[in-house]
């Protein structure tokens, strides 16, 4: 686990070293356990280590070949490292180090660009070859980690980096991108490959880049989970085991690990799962994680402790005393771009607090996506099979999933905000990717698009940049992209099922979990924000919306937020999403374009403010 930076100049003008260190610099919380890079004046390739396996310096990056002509670094971890050096050991490899990173530096010398294919993890890899001058860049299937990418050929450069403040570093100005920004009033996140910013993309899941002096710059996706077609004839069974053989195996990769590591627990069934398979592997108690509030409407701590005692966890529970106006510029700070999910704070929370005993922890991020664990889907398709859908239900789908209701576009959005809301379709990137997969069933569509948008767009966002703020990593088995070919060859009926959310999943780990934790309501990963909005906080919230400068920005009608900010205070209209997505909105104007010292100061610094 790590983080990258670099670049590649087609007219051979070398980066400073003043630009290379800033960029390494600028996420050094990613990896403050070593740091290296390589240039010459084609390219820049650098790395942040945060050691997890084979502490030595033998795993040290950058890595250079036997002959010195390949360097590669990578962001993420290769769960089936193990079983590739025995692979390539057969084939005559020979490695000087016990980590995963030699193994991709072998992979790709015997199996070539399409190495990756080989590959079951988590990452961001950079390969230059200074014979030929080629760059490959790589992300993983699912998108667990991120790469962003600024420039062209016609430029004369690439940047890229494992966060935008990476490329930020180089000294460029990048202006805010509001196609990018009505997507996020229409979603509450900026979907890949867009980003907030003009000029600068978000490399998308399961592609890789080729950058060359002679051919440019080649995008190939190398993976397509619309490839995976449905099973109809699966049974029950043969779904419920499949789902447990492989959730065992893939918890099974996840744990090595040469330093000590633990579990988020939510006491939700996919993390009570996770640490029931961690359970069966380890002789000594898991170490598990919660945070919970002093409002019990949204404290779940009883069912993580639930769940820690079925298993003999080693449990540590911690309360927030923190209200959002203290760390939302960190936040925003931290992921370069708006998002409106407020679970963010608490995965920063209790990233900070796990981070104080362990260096890796396993999570059980993607099962909902997967098997269909969200309430909004019952109302979707209460038969469980869809059969009331009508024409046009998917765009129906895309709008009820965003923030913005009724006509509050009309409202709430002026000037060219406006203008590029209403002139495209800002709900098209999620109903885009309903209407890819024709060849499922309308649950199975729902549950791709969710996976391939808001996984990849905003839940794996919160997940890598509140973890890697923290300098700790995570690790989700059911991102295994095994386990998503699997899912999509389970039918939607076994996952919505009897007024059920993830059906055949809770019919596969009852045994494992009992009645109540399979069973129990559902609770969402979040804080208690709406409160705080109509009380303690409503000073800061009316300073940060109402002091002038998001009314200077001519993309917001400050009259409407005042009445929505008024209305949510008196109790007669609970604005919480909308509210929370205009103050995210805003500070990041504040940070990334004001550049406001006296903000930039609290969030980089971590000063609560």
């Amino acid at each position: 686990m790590s983080g990258i930076f670099g670049s590649y100049s087609f007219l051979g003008e070398p980066v400073s070293e003043t630009v290379a260190v800033a960029m390494s610099q600028s996420i050094l919380h990613r990896g403050p356990d070593a740091d290296g890079y390589y240039s010459d004046q084609s390219v820049l390739i650098g790395n942040r280590r945060l050691s997890i396996l084979d502490l030595t310096e033998s795993s040290n990056q950058p890595m250079y070949s036997d002959d010195r002509d390949v360097v590669l670094v990578q962001n993420g971890e290769i769960y089936n490292y193990i079983e590739l050096r025995e692979r390539l050991l057969k084939l005559g490899a020979k490695f000087t180090s016990k980590g995963d990173t030699e193994v991709l530096l072998r992979a790709f010398e015997q199996w070539g660009s399409d190495f990756v294919l080989e590959l079951n993890g988590m990452f961001a890899i950079a390969i230059y070859r200074k014979s030929t001058k080629d760059l490959f860049l790589y992300r993983d299937r699912l998108g667990v980690k991120p790469c962003y990418l600024a420039g062209s050929a016609e430029e004369g450069r690439i940047w890229f980096g494992s966060e935008i403040k990476a490329i930020l570093a180089n000294g460029k100005t990048y202006k805010p991108n509001i196609d990018a920004i009505a997507q996020y009033f229409a979603l509450n996140y900026i979907p890949q490959p867009h980003t907030a910013f003009e000029g600068i993309q978000h490399l998308p899941p399961a592609h890789m880049v080729y950058i060359s002096a002679s051919k440019g710059v080649t995008l190939k996706k190398y993976w397509d989970l619309a490839d995976v077609s449905p099973e109809p004839s699966m049974t029950e069974a043969d779904a419920k085991a499949g789902l447990i053989r492989l959730l065992d195996d893939a918890t099974r990769l996840r744990l090595r690990s040469d330093v000590p590591f633990g579990a988020f627990l939510s006491g939700g069934l996919d993390s009570s799962t996770v640490v029931g398979f961690m359970s069966m592997y380890q002789h000594e108690s898991v170490r598990t994680f919660s945070i919970g509030f002093d409002d019990q409407r949204f404290d779940a701590t009883q069912y993580a402790l639930l769940a820690s005692r079925r298993f003999g966890a080693k449990h540590e529970v911690s309360i927030s005393d923190y209200e959002t106006s203290e760390l939302w510029s960190r936040l925003i700070w931290q992921c370069d771009q708006p998002h409106g999910d407020i679970s963010f704070i608490p995965t920063d929370q209790i990233s900070a607090v796990a981070s104080k005993k362990v260096k890796m922890v396993l999570t059980g991020d993607g099962g909902d996506e997967l098997f269909g664990g969200y309430e909004r889907y019952l109302s979707l398709f209460p038969e469980g099979d869809g059969t009331s859908l009508s024409d046009g239900w998917e765009d129906r789908f895309a709008h009820s999933s965003g923030w913005l209701i009724s006509n509050e576009s009309n409202v709430l959005l002026t000037g060219e905000l406006f203008e590029a809301f209403h002139d495209n379709d800002p709900f098209a990137s999620l109903s885009n990717a309903i209407r890819k997969v024709p060849h499922q069933d309308p649950i199975n569509k729902v549950l791709y698009a969710d996976t391939t948008t808001l996984l990849s767009g905003n839940n794996l966002v919160k997940l890598d940049r509140m973890s890697m703020a923290n300098s700790l990593e995570t690790r989700s088995p059911f991102l295994d992209y095994r386990m998503a070919e699997f899912a999509f060859n389970i039918p939607g009926k076994h996952k919505i099922k009897n007024g059920e959310t993830k059906w055949i999943y809770k019919k596969a780990v009852e045994p494992l979990l009992g009645r109540e934790l399979t069973w129990g309501k559902k609770r969402m990963f979040t804080a208690p924000v709406s409160e705080w909005l109509r009380q303690s906080m409503t000073s800061f919230c009316c300073n940060i919306l109402l002091d002038g400068s998001l009314e200077s920005r001519n993309i917001i009608s400050t009259s409407a937020v005042s009445a929505m900010l008024n209305e949510h205070i008196s109790g007669q209209f609970n604005y919480t999403r909308q509210l929370r997505a205009l103050i995210s909105l805003e500070f990041w104007f504040r940070l990334f374009v004001d550049q406001d010292t006296v903000w930039l100061k609290k969030a980089q610094n971590g000063i609560k403010g």
